[in-house]
């Protein structure tokens, strides 16, 4: 079956009832196959391409051409190691803050140096780890032989692009793209006691009700306060420079110019007024109060309302947990408004002396003339009414000194009242905290160097199609994770990491730049729960975005992942244990999936969903899955076609990762490629098998043609069955384990009787 591709390379040929297929592999010039592929940019992402060229007959007896490559991709440990820098960064800010937190009592004071000690200790270890990587000079790609080295545990396993090219008869050229990669998981910590799912859920209900001397904080509260550190560290340099900014347009005495400047620093001001109207850095400066020296309560708490309960005894030295936020009775509540209303005050003195200076400006006037802002501005602003030819910049300068004396005294108090928030969550069990948290860190890193990947490999391919630009910067992308790990032993726990790291990557955009230098790697910029990836495109691919685009919009991912179990191991905890983990990450998922396609149908347009595909179609797969999802039949591997299928027709990235990335994903993905060609490009019915067969024979743990599980289970329509161990197989296997159990029963009974 087939002819072979001219071309210089080694030549592999199966012969199947009288039918030869012949295959080209390792061939030394990819990229000269098609121009979508020639895109010299993506070389800076993908390197080492093995390809493979098949010719498979199509069912009116004609030829279709595929060419099949693999690459390895270098962002295996560039994202590892830009997002483990920013790890070390935003710690070494932490315990700065920590540090920088001012006298507090003893027992706050003792909580405090512990904490710092073993964060200190913590990001020595990260520092270790990243100078171990900066050594990796050799392969591109961390095999699995090295999932248990704790240098490498933040590298993911076996990232590859697996890429699949068919020129059709019938319809044009299309490009099929499959990332495959192992499930990211902590293989280095081991999964004795479970994965993150199971981890943090004990950590948080062990938290909750422990007695341990310390405030609880929510989860929902403590992200809040990482969140509004982190607007401040931004806003205030933007407000300093659109300051300085205003002051520079006075100077130049240009109205259009101040006005845009001015229009600018009230933005910002207004968002970084904003940012402090929550209850919580409100109660967060009382907790800082109270763990002052000499911060005892003199009354006995009483509730504020629903969010700060308190105890409901005295609380004897030294302090006893509180469930939340005492009101102390020397506390002024309505300090903290007073400080940060300065600001607001300080942004209106600005605004009134900008209008009142342009309006005498283009009056040409001296007449003093009150403005019925002039109560508002401090006296300094009369000065203009007596001096109207007074240079704008010394009119100006003193009403923004005021403004930054104001927003310090804000940042000052906010940042140290939250980082007492942040104070809490470590302060609970150091050790198990700090461990969760690396843990964490480990699975991120892994997702979120495939997803990197992913994203720039579907961004080239799909560069100079509007409609999937529009699709990017109007709904967001979805990425679809292909799990094929079982629900038995060490692999549960893998699950669990894997679930907790996918879901994660909802914290990650995407923002795309002209690149300036022949560097265009990604770069990482944010913190733990917000991380911004910057993807730089040469300037000719750069204008051709759509405006929203090029102008910094932020790009959103939607992670799914549905997972089945394939293998050996879960027919037994199909038969003998429990599967409830995968059923709800699938149900779960599938509401996740479900949302994205409403957001979709809702926001773009009918002509661009009509163009490739029927809207009642992708209702119905997803009817389909849902209907599959909930029937809790055995390794059903339909519900991973039917996720395959529908985040192809919603243009997204797909993703098939099981434990190393190598069987049962590359059985997978043979079985995938097969079946499109098949389903979308007319592969004759009587040769699905010899071209499985065939795809299979070149790929790195592939079965043998006794496993082979589509042999005997072909239809004209698709394959009845898509399990990847044969039915045969795995019922024998079940029952011989039976009769085993039997036997060793029926001996213990022999002996003891």
């Amino acid at each position: 079956m087939g002819e072979i591709e001219d071309g210089e390379a080694d030549h592999i040929t199966t012969d199947v009832q009288g039918q030869k297929c012949a295959l080209v592999c390792e061939c030394t010039a990819p990229e000269s196959v098609s121009r979508k592929d020639n895109l010299p940019f993506l070389n800076a992402v993908l390197k080492n391409p093995v390809c493979k060229l098949y010719r498979f007959p199509t069912s009116d007896n004609k030829w279709m051409r595929i060419r099949e490559q693999m690459s390895e991709s270098i962002l295996s440990f560039h994202i590892p190691k830009e997002l483990i820098s920013l790890q070390i960064k935003e710690d070494l800010c932490r315990n700065q803050e920590l540090k920088e937190l001012g006298e507090l009592s003893p027992h706050w004071d003792n909580l405090r140096k512990n904490v710092l000690t073993h964060c200190d200790q913590m990001v020595n270890m990260y520092q270790d780890i990243l100078t171990e990587l900066s050594k990796e000079t050799g392969s591109s790609f961390k095999s699995s032989s090295s999932k248990g080295e704790k240098t490498l545990e933040f590298v993911p396993i076996n990232l590859h692009l697996q890429r699949m090219h068919v020129h059709s008869p019938h319809l044009k050229d299309a490009l099929y793209d499959v990332i495959t990669v192992g499930a990211p998981a902590a293989h280095f910590q081991g999964f004795k006691n479970g994965g993150l799912r199971k981890l943090l859920h004990r950590f948080e209900t062990e938290r909750r009700n422990t007695g341990y001397q310390f405030i609880y904080y929510s989860p929902e509260n403590t992200a809040k306060a990482k969140e509004v550190l982190s607007n401040i560290s931004q806003l205030q340099p933007l407000i300093a420079t659109h300051a300085d900014l205003l002051l520079n347009s006075a100077s130049q005495h240009s109205p259009e110019s101040l006005k845009n400047s001015l229009k600018m620093l009230s933005e910002k001001t207004e968002l970084f007024v904003h940012a402090f109207k929550d209850q919580l850095v409100r109660s967060a400066l009382l907790a800082l109060y109270t763990a002052r020296p000499g911060g005892v309560l003199k009354k006995p708490p009483s509730p504020k309302n629903s969010t700060e309960e308190s105890s409901s005894q005295d609380p004897p030295p030294p302090m006893r947990r509180q469930d939340s936020i005492p009101h102390h009775s020397d506390y002024d509540e309505e300090e903290w408004d007073r400080v940060w209303a300065h600001v607001g005050k300080s942004l209106n003195c600005i605004i009134a002396m900008v209008d009142r200076l342009i309006e005498r400006d283009g009056s040409g006037e001296g007449d003093d003339g009150s403005g019925k802002d002039g109560e508002k501005g401090p006296s300094l602003g009369d000065s203009a009414i007596t001096h109207p030819q007074e240079d704008w910049y010394e009119q100006l300068y003193p009403l923004i000194l005021t403004l930054k004396d104001c927003m310090g005294e804000v940042v000052n108090r906010a940042k140290q009242s939250l980082t007492f928030v942040l104070l809490q969550e470590l302060a609970y069990s150091l050790p198990q905290c700090l461990m969760l948290t690396l843990r964490r860190d480990v699975v991120f890193s892994q997702a979120l160097a495939g997803l990197v990947c992913g994203f720039i490999i579907k961004l080239h391919t799909s560069l100079y199609d509007p409609g999937f630009l529009e699709q990017l910067h109007t709904v967001g992308l979805i990425v679809q994770y292909e799990g094929l790990l079982s629900t038995y032993s060490e692999e549960i726990g893998m699950l669990e990491d894997m679930a907790v790291g996918i879901s994660d990557l909802k914290k990650v955009a995407f923002k795309i730049t002209e690149a300036t230098s022949n560097d265009v790697l990604p770069v990482i910029t944010g913190r733990r729960e917000h991380y911004v990836v910057e993807v730089k495109l040469p300037g000719r691919m750069f204008e051709s975005l759509p405006l929203q685009i090029k102008e910094g919009q932020l790009l959103h991912v939607y992670p799914v992942l549905f997972n089945v179990g394939i293998n050996e191991q879960q027919t037994l905890a199909e038969r003998f244990g429990d599967v409830s983990l995968q059923e709800s990450i699938n149900q779960e998922n599938f509401e996740l999936l479900k949302e994205y396609y409403t957001v979709f149908m809702e926001k773009m347009p009918p002509d661009y969903i009509s163009h490739f595909q029927e809207q009642n179609d992708l209702k119905g797969l997803l009817e389909n899955l849902h209907q599959n999802i909930q029937a809790k039949k055995r390794k059903n591997v339909e519900i991973m076609w039917l996720a395959a299928t529908i985040c192809r027709k919603l243009n997204g990235i797909r993703f098939t990762c099981c434990k190393s990335a190598k069987d049962r994903t590359s059985m997978s993905v043979t079985l995938e490629q097969c079946s499109i060609l098949r389903d979308e490009h007319q592969l004759h019915k009587d040769f699905f098998i010899r071209a499985l067969d065939c795809m299979r024979r070149q790929t790195q743990g592939a079965l043998n043609e006794s496993d082979d599980p589509e042999t005997g289970c072909l239809t004209d329509n698709k394959p009845t069955s898509r399990h990847f161990y044969p039915v045969a197989l795995l019922l024998v296997s079940s029952h011989l384990l039976v009769v085993w159990l039997i036997l060793s029963l029926a001996l213990l009974l022999a002996k003891y009787q």
